[in-house]
């Protein structure tokens, strides 16, 4: 018995098990310029059956090479990065030329439909939750920022676009950033950064925004404009145009956030300044850091929200039936839910 056990783990890695999943798509999640967003079914073995997301390139970028390499490079980086608060990559594949990503399915709904949500319904965000996504935003940032390679050297990822739309909160309350599609990395994707800017204006950097090089303090500030605007319900660098809101991140005077919204205390509006700070000696140098305060602030006195705190609140106020424990253990079926809130990373 132990020679046979031998002799199967010498051989271990020296052949190549392929097999192939078939995928059918169930319908359209989002349409953005560059790709498609689908539901689909990924179908293997014995009738196994995996809900997932399908991220599908349109054709037109499918025929640019660097396009295509940097979405390759995206799914190369994203794949490693296994994390409760990052949408996990399971698979990139060709098929007729056009080039996919398999990705976990939120069965829930993007930062941006959370607000509209709370405005339609005239639903105050309490302070303790919108700390309490944030945190979860800083633990994200802060795996990805540690993240190094084989070699045990630092990628030195950064998101660059940490924004409404690329913060998923799922209806068992999980909270996970998404879209590393304009991320730089080492070794993974190519950048002209410098030359060009990209992101969503009004959650940019003030480097970021003056075409400067970034590294993970960019992400720390846009996390502070994601805070802000869970916090007082508005972004207050948002301009009529992407140029105007780019001009307000650079030069809007900061203000004084507790006069602003009489739930934000002292404690709260320090946090604020420090990530929000233009001078990059005084922001926060690590999301570590960042996460450390945020953490302090709802648990300190001993008790403070969870992720089933944040999903009775979601599902409240979308109308789903709360989510039981076997939904949040299951992984191979999700029941169409009665809304139709995008389930998209």
């Amino acid at each position: 018995m132990a020679a046979g056990l031998n002799k199967i783990d010498t051989v271990a890695g020296l052949f190549t098990i392929q097999t192939e999943f078939r995928y059918e798509i169930i319908h359209k999640i989002f349409e953005g310029g560059m790709g498609i967003v689908y539901e689909a079914e990924q179908h293997g073995a014995r009738n196994f059956v995996k809900r997932v997301a399908m991220k599908v390139i349109r054709q037109n970028y499918a025929n640019q090479k660097q396009f295509i390499e940097n979405f390759i490079g995206e799914a190369r980086l994203v794949a490693d990065l296994i994390h409760t608060n990052i949408v996990q990559t399971y698979h990139l594949g060709e098929a007729r030329g056009l080039y996919f990503i398999c990705m976990e399915l939120i069965h829930g709904v993007n930062l941006e439909q959370f607000a509209q949500q709370l405005q339609e319904k005239q639903r105050v965000l309490p302070t303790e939750l919108a700390v309490f996504i944030t945190s979860r935003v800083a633990r994200g940032l802060a795996y990805a920022h540690a993240k190094t390679d084989d070699a045990g050297k630092t990628l030195g990822i950064v998101h660059r676009d940490v924004s409404f739309k690329n913060i998923m909160i799922a209806f068992a309350g999980d909270v996970k950033l998404t879209d590393f599609g304009i991320a730089k990395a080492r070794g993974f994707l190519q950048d002209n950064e410098g030359e060009v800017v990209a992101g969503k204006a009004d959650y940019m950097s003030p480097e970021q925004a003056d075409f400067q090089i970034t590294d993970k303090r960019s992400d720390i500030f846009s996390t502070g404009v994601v805070l802000s605007n869970l916090l007082l319900g508005y972004n207050i660098f948002r301009g009529s145009s992407p140029e105007e809101s780019r001009e307000r991140i650079m030069t809007l005077p900061l203000p004084n956030f507790s006069q602003l919204n009489s739930r934000i205390d002292e404690r709260l509006n320090e946090i604020l300044q420090r990530t929000l700070a233009r001078d990059l000696a005084k922001r926060y140098a690590t999301a570590d850091e960042l996460l450390y305060d945020l953490e302090f602030y709802i648990y300190h006195k001993g008790y403070g929200p969870t992720n089933e705190t944040l999903g009775k609140f979601i599902s409240e106020l979308f109308g789903q039936r709360l989510p039981t424990a076997e939904d949040r253990g299951q992984t191979t079926v999700l029941e169409r839910p009665t809304a139709a809130p995008s389930r998209a990373p």
